[in-house]
């Protein structure tokens, strides 16, 4: 059986039409800052807005501390046109034994409404499956997050339903809506 972290020695690095994925790194401190401060990007996360450098840092030292102990880390969304990280995409979760794992990402609202996401979703869907050898990938979102919904839909993800009170995540319990893609899937798109 294939494990996920094998894959990440080294870390892969991706190039979609418009952006690099790699590791982020302290460099994209204050890009990282720029869009995680921004109260409409963290609206539909489980993370607060970040309110100073330090707050950013501090999620720095956390990947950091992913590349090293669990390999698995966030990809840095690297805009091409800039050399800026835009955002970041990952597996958040996964199970070996049962091929299975969990997307998360965030962009900058300045890259909204671009097909940023979703170029970059479909080239870690492509690897997830072609090198991973998953059987079904998944991700969430809030059931408001339009945004992130089509994101899900126009990467091939399928609506499965809403997890109710699934999350505690800003002092509530909230709903969450749970897209997937599996591999017998893309045949059929």
């Amino acid at each position: 059986m294939t494990k996920i972290e094998e894959h990440f020695q080294p870390f892969p690095v991706f190039e979609t039409e418009r952006t690099l994925l790699r590791k982020m790194t302290y460099d994209d401190q204050d890009d990282m800052f720029r869009y995680c401060s921004e109260p409409d990007v963290s609206k539909y996360t489980v993370w607060d807005m970040h309110k100073s450098v330090q707050d950013t840092k501090q999620f720095i030292d956390f990947v950091q501390q992913r590349y090293d102990t669990q390999k698995v880390g966030p990809w840095g969304i690297e805009y091409k046109g800039t050399g800026k990280i835009i955002g970041s995409c990952s597996f958040v979760s996964w199970d070996n034994r049962q091929a299975r794992a969990e997307l998360g990402y965030v962009l900058s609202k300045e890259y909204w409404n671009q097909g940023i996401m979703s170029e970059v979703i479909s080239r870690i869907i492509e690897f997830g499956f072609s090198e991973l050898h998953l059987v079904r990938i998944e991700a969430r979102c809030h059931p408001d997050n339009i945004g992130s919904a089509r994101v899900m839909e126009k990467t091939g993800m399928k609506f499965e339903g809403v997890l109710r009170k699934y999350i505690f995540a800003k002092g509530d319990y909230q709903d969450l809506k749970i897209y997937s893609i599996i591999r017998d899937d893309l045949g059929k798109q």
